[in-house]
């Protein structure tokens, strides 16, 4: 265990930080609520960026970039969508020195700007459908932040698309939903629950919010992405009127959805231990490194080092990109280097001392299970990238099998309390209450409904909170 690391069991919160620092990955900025992202944790953003991006793009979709700054007038247009946003919402009042006439909202989200533009660019049935999407930092004022959990200024991606008819706009939020899934399964190796939100957890200004649930490793829920579809509130509000193939005016169907860094702090909170970070290999930015160890200098230079390189420029075409590297900090010892990589999050250390120049091979060793696999050189070229997917696969699965043990089913809302008091993690419910009653239900315990599972739609049961009949399955947890 760590002496640089709190103990998960003993401080959670404090464990989590702990793995940052010691990963090198964030820091706090001069102004409160923001962060630093450190060339780390910017590089594992990367990485996490560059397989939604491709995904996006193989949907049909294209980037733009639209303005920090948003007129306040804007806001108050959609009046769900101010209610919701006005409390976290920074503002610019002067600027070169003046007063300005209408202030300037930093854009907490772009439905409202993007919605402006898109009633300039839309007149025919023609212009249809609009699928575009945008990286870009957003403001949302945090009274209780928390590095890439809860920043005031974050990172993230926001889809905006327009169509014709409610149904196109139905099937894009579904599938980029899907989408979402896919690179936080496949990629992040983050098992999360596909489902519909409640009426309270709706997005403020969308007729429905469809999200991918995850289970963090202290049981807690994380809302890793959502998907909006925003009817014709939007198109309303802003004017987004086209002429059909009748030729009558008609108003379009709007849809957003985001993810963002948090999608950071929901990995290093399912797979990072009490030694430090761990990291699924497609999204770590370095997936293997070479260690060469000798106490001969002259051997060190002359024979292990040519013999490492060789290797790094093998593994290198090997996995597609400049992912494994050379540890030269020949100034630390041993035992500190490896430990310096373990924290780090390496999926794998391939240690190459004098013993193992002599048998030709390089020792591996697994940073999820601390396995140890001697690997010959002429079979490294296909071994790691092999181990590489193995780990990518258990800790995918040991997320999964971690949820499953954690999800409890509750039928009154005494054994609801009694679950998460004794238990915590999910608690499945059949749930048909009103916002008021989520509100009520949150008050007494502190978890809210994160969604109505899409892998139980067809299941109806007696209300566990109000003995309504005909509810829906949903899942319950307290959530960042």
């Amino acid at each position: 265990m760590a002496k640089n690391i709190t103990p998960k069991e003993k401080d959670y919160s404090q464990w989590y930080l702990d793995v940052i620092r010691a990963a090198e990955m964030a820091d706090y900025a001069p102004v409160r609520g923001c962060m630093v992202m450190r060339p780390t944790g910017y590089a594992i953003w990367e990485m996490v960026q560059k397989y939604f991006d491709d995904a996006f793009k193989e949907t049909g979709h294209v980037n733009a970039a639209f303005p920090l700054l948003i007129p306040q007038s804007f806001l108050s247009k959609e009046a769900e969508h101010v209610e919701g946003f006005a409390p976290e919402c920074a503002v610019v009042t002067h600027a070169g020195g003046e007063e300005l006439e209408e202030p300037l909202i930093i854009r907490p989200t772009s439905e409202t700007v993007i919605g402006h533009m898109y009633s300039k660019w839309v007149q025919s049935w023609r212009d249809l459908p609009i699928l575009i999407n945008q990286w870009c930092n957003v403001m949302r004022w945090e009274k209780r932040p928390r590095l890439f959990l809860r920043t005031s200024e974050f990172l993230w991606q926001e889809g905006h698309t327009a169509h014709a008819t409610k149904e196109e706009a139905v099937e894009e939020t579904l599938r980029m939903l899907e989408v979402y899934r896919q690179v936080m399964t496949d990629d992040l190796a983050l098992p999360v629950v596909k489902g519909e939100k409640s009426e309270g957890e709706r997005f403020p200004g969308a007729d429905n919010t469809y999200t991918c649930e995850t289970m963090m490793s202290d049981k807690k829920a994380l809302q890793a992405g959502t998907s909006h579809f925003l009817g014709q509130n939007f198109a309303k509000a802003f004017d987004i009127q086209f002429q059909d193939k009748d030729g009558s005016m008609q108003y379009a169907y709007t849809t957003s959805w985001g993810a963002s860094t948090r999608l950071i702090g929901a990995i290093i909170m399912t797979h990072s231990d009490n030694d430090g970070l761990v990291l699924p290999p497609r999204i770590a930015p370095q997936k293997a490194v070479i260690v060469p160890i000798s106490t001969s200098g002259e051997k060190l230079e002359k024979e292990i080092m040519p013999k490492a390189a060789e290797l790094k420029a093998s593994l290198c075409a090997s996995l597609g990109g400049r992912f494994a590297t050379i540890d030269t900090n020949f100034h630390m010892r041993p035992g500190d280097r490896f430990f310096s990589h373990l924290q780090k999050g390496v999926p794998l250390r391939l240690e190459l001392g004098e013993k193992e120049f002599a048998a030709e091979r390089l020792r591996a060793v697994r940073r999820d299970t601390g396995e140890r696999i001697d690997i010959a050189w002429s079979d490294a070229a296909t071994a790691v990238p092999a181990l590489l997917d193995e780990i990518q696969k258990n800790l995918c699965g040991r997320a999964l099998e971690f949820r499953r043990a954690n999800t409890h089913m509750a039928e009154s809302f005494e054994e609801f309390k009694e679950i998460l008091e004794k238990e915590g993690g999910f608690v499945e419910a059949f749930f048909g209450g009103s916002k008021e009653e989520e509100r009520a239900i949150k008050e007494a315990t502190g978890a809210t409904p994160r969604c109505y599972p899409f892998e139980n739609e067809g299941e109806r049961g007696k209300c566990f909170y109000t003995g309504r009949e005909g509810a829906r399955k949903a899942i319950f947890a307290k959530a960042y």
